[in-house]
């Protein structure tokens, strides 16, 4: 047993707490997954109810071996890594906008040649940001108020991709805008460049509703949304499944592969599977997937707090919240406290390379809190532990 134990210690590093809620939503998501594909496995494949679980299985393990991957690498790479495929995501925002795949009218994937695999490269781009502006920030800490040198590249960055990925993804650009504020906000920037973030960030979004792909449905969806919280009768079809879902599944829910509304529920294994969630598992269920997601912001903030270097907690600050509130406002959704989104819910829905860019990020907030890399971005530069827990 001790020799177990210490091979898990050697080969797993970093927060165990985190390794065990990703572990345990990973596990849960081939169930729930193959419990909500059930019609579309008819529909789609014959019956073959067990293909949809073989390859969202196989996907799930191809994240955590990413995952394991990524938490191995020093994160002071990651600086160099995001600078590169920060410029590399543009020019294949732009590509995907013009001609990518379409799929629900808006072009957001893109096939990769020779595997034949599609992806969507505001994934890239997403994570890219993030861990571009966490090192832009760490390495600008004695001038973070000059407006030239520090702040006029950092919001240059973030209006191109946002403005890009908002094109044919407005619900992702605008939480990828919400995450930046945030970082942003933790790297001590002062706030009256916040307030011209957000003012250029209102501009370039509302700039992408009238020239993108999904401006009409971006607006008709925040009009669905107002109208039906005064009248019943205006409620969307998918939200009112939904609220079916839930009503109906109680404190213990109908129990694992007994949902009714799967049959119904526009995509249940991705959109809405927080609904088929309660439907099978209950409140219990719901308020437990919720409260695992909140422990992980949770150890991803507790890396921050013990971070000494500004760039790991920037880093590990920036991808918490983006998976995170990305969860959040998934369920926000299937309860009818937003509007509709088409955004997954990290971790749990059926994905492609969506999941393997979720186990990048939590490899990154692994390789973090491992604690045993000296993040040499700027020395001397840093943010003492101090400010970092005055910041949040």
């Amino acid at each position: 047993m001790s020799q177990f134990k210490a091979w898990i210690d050697e080969h797993f590093k970093g927060d165990p707490i985190i390794w065990g809620i990703v572990i345990l939503l990973s596990l849960f998501s081939i169930l729930v997954v193959y419990s909500a594909t059930g019609s579309l496995a008819y529909k789609y494949a014959g019956g073959n109810t067990e293909l949809y679980l073989v390859r969202h299985s196989a996907l799930v393990f191809v994240s955590l071996g990413v995952m394991w991957l990524a938490h191995k690498v020093p994160y002071r790479n990651y600086a160099l890594y995001a600078r590169l495929a920060m410029y590399l995501s543009m020019p294949l925002l732009l590509i995907t906008y013009l001609f990518g795949s379409n799929i629900n009218e808006a072009n957001r994937w893109l096939t990769i040649p020779v595997i034949n695999q599609a992806f969507q490269p505001s994934d890239l781009a997403k994570l890219a940001l993030i861990a571009a502006l966490a090192a832009m920030l760490a390495r600008r800490q004695n001038n973070i108020k000059d407006f030239k040198s520090t702040f006029l590249p950092i919001i240059i960055a973030i209006g191109v991709i946002c403005a890009l990925i908002g094109l044919a993804n407005m619900s992702t650009a605008i939480l990828l805008l919400c995450t930046c504020l945030l970082i942003m906000f933790i790297g001590r920037v002062p706030v009256k460049y916040l307030l011209v973030v957000v003012m250029v960030g209102v501009l370039g979004l509302t700039a992408a509703i009238f020239l993108g792909q999904r401006g009409e449905t971006f607006q008709s969806r925040i009009t669905d949304f107002v109208e039906s919280s005064s009248d019943d009768s205006k409620i969307p079809f998918q939200a009112e499944q939904s609220y079916i879902a839930i009503a109906t599944g109680g404190i213990t829910g109908k129990g694992p592969g007994n949902s009714e509304q799967r049959n119904s529920l526009p995509h249940p294994y991705s959109d809405f599977i927080y609904a088929i969630i309660i439907e099978e598992y209950g409140m219990i269920g719901g308020v437990a997937v919720l409260f695992l997601y909140l422990a992980l912001l949770y150890r991803g903030m507790r890396i921050v707090a013990n971070s000494n270097k500004a760039f790991g907690g920037l880093l590990s600050a920036g991808l918490s919240f983006a998976l995170v509130i990305q969860a959040l406002v998934n369920m926000a959704v299937a309860v009818g406290l937003g509007p509709i989104t088409g955004l997954p819910l990290p971790l749990l829905s059926m994905g492609g390379t969506s999941l393997v860019f979720t186990g990048i990020s939590l490899g990154i907030i692994l390789s973090v809190s491992r604690g045993d890399h000296q993040d040499e971005l700027q020395t001397g530069t840093a943010m003492n532990r101090p400010k970092l827990k005055a910041a949040i």
